[in-house]
């Protein structure tokens, strides 16, 4: 295979401190593959090697190690909280990850409530909700977003019966396409119609700021993994009434306020407790706070600006090669993170793919990411797009990050 690098890219200007995180890599690896787990941050890093010889358990222990490590968690919990703008009636609940946060607020959806989601998530914001849930069609753009929802949430308010709860949710930031999407004005539209809201910000948090007073939605779930604190968390967020009237997420030590002698002599904790049964992650909850703390610290406009110069450098690339197809949801100057989905015509993306990582050491995924409906309908349209018979099943993905440099993006 022959790379082409074309002399009208544009020109990128690196600020001094491009990667105020320190993000750890590999010398001669690059890194593409942010979308699906970023590196480790050096703060996350350090936060856990200083914390580790304290180790001990979390709120069941009276010795300095345990008041120490309870102490850690719970300031990463409020830490979380600040870095997301939580409200100070919002629990801040750790789970493993995006998928874990998703199901947990499945599992403590009150009775009949309706899920009104769009045919572009993700696997993890699709599977979780009840049978009976509105799967809204992919929409042309973000306009359409909005339009669509409000005709779905004027619909339910009709045919429903009056008082059962609704639910939207919806991505941040597509991890296909990495086109954003208009949160915003979707909860203006859920709450014309006395809806609820969640955003899957497990795209959008590593790229942008996540207010959820802002925003004004009602819940939020992000993974540390793809925070640069892969240590196995992830947090969900959000007002506490439906959780704290759900049956607790795992049985357990922890999530109880007591037991008595009898099976049903059980009354559950409230607030996070109830949802975070058994020995918590600790190390996952400091990791990921240390981060928030030091993107919380950092020029968060000058990254913008910087991902945006790497993301629009790599579109320039790609759609200078005939051979080479973008895939998109919405127009071609829609907002986005750092991530860009094509296809090469005429080669097996997984092929392509393993040719890339053994021959440049170039890492990038292929596959249809977790997003299955989405990404067969990109491609189909993508075809139709271009006119080209041959491309492929399947999908590439590169996606970027604090640590990606215009020479990764030139290669």
């Amino acid at each position: 295979m022959t790379v082409t690098l074309v002399p009208s890219l544009p020109t990128l200007v690196t600020p001094s401190r491009p990667d105020p995180l320190g993000v750890l890599g590999v010398p001669g690896e690059i890194n593409l593959d942010h979308a699906a787990s970023a590196p480790c941050a050096r703060a996350a890093a350090d936060a856990v090697a200083e914390l580790l010889p304290w180790y001990a358990s979390v709120h069941r222990g009276a010795g300095a190690l345990s008041r120490r490590c309870t102490l850690a968690y719970e300031r990463a919990r409020q830490t979380v909280g600040d870095f997301l703008a939580a409200r100070p009636d919002d629990h801040v609940i750790f789970t493993r990850n995006t998928t874990d946060a998703l199901n947990l607020l499945a599992r403590a959806l009150p009775a009949g409530t309706t899920v009104v989601t769009f045919a572009g998530e993700h696997h993890a914001n699709l599977l979780p909700w009840p049978r009976g849930s509105v799967r809204l069609p992919v929409p042309d753009g973000p306009s359409g977003a909005v339009r669509s929802l409000d005709a779905a949430l004027s619909e339910l308010s009709r045919d429903a019966r009056p008082g059962l709860p609704v639910l939207v949710a919806v991505t941040g930031a597509s991890n296909v396409t990495g086109e954003r999407w208009p949160v915003a004005d979707l909860a203006r539209v859920a709450r014309r119609h006395g809806a609820r809201i969640l955003v899957d910000a497990a795209q959008l948090a590593p790229h942008a700021p996540v207010d959820l007073a802002a925003l004004d939605v009602d819940y939020l779930a992000l993974s540390g993994h793809k925070l640069y604190a892969p240590f196995g968390t992830g947090v969900l967020v959000g007002r506490g009434d439906w959780l704290d009237a759900a049956p607790p997420y795992l049985a357990g030590g922890g999530a109880t306020s007591h037991v008595g002698a009898a099976t049903h002599e059980v009354r559950w904790a409230t607030g996070p407790a109830r949802h975070e049964a058994g020995t918590p992650n600790l190390l996952g909850a400091v990791a990921l706070a240390a981060v928030c703390a030091a993107l919380a610290d950092a020029d968060r406009d000058a990254l913008h600006a910087r991902e945006q110069a790497l993301v629009g450098r790599l579109r320039a690339g790609i759609a200078a090669l005939p051979h080479v197809v973008e895939l998109r949801t919405f127009g071609p100057d829609a907002p986005r993170v750092g991530i860009v989905s094509f296809v090469v015509a005429g080669r097996d993306s997984a092929e392509v793919a393993a040719h890339l990582a053994t021959a440049h050491r170039i890492g990038v995924r292929d596959g249809l990411f977790c997003a299955h409906p989405l990404a067969r309908r990109l491609l189909t349209e993508a075809a139709t797009r271009s006119g080209r018979r041959d491309l492929p099943p399947t999908a590439l993905r590169a996606s970027l990050g604090l640590g990606t440099t215009s020479s990764d993006v030139d290669a």
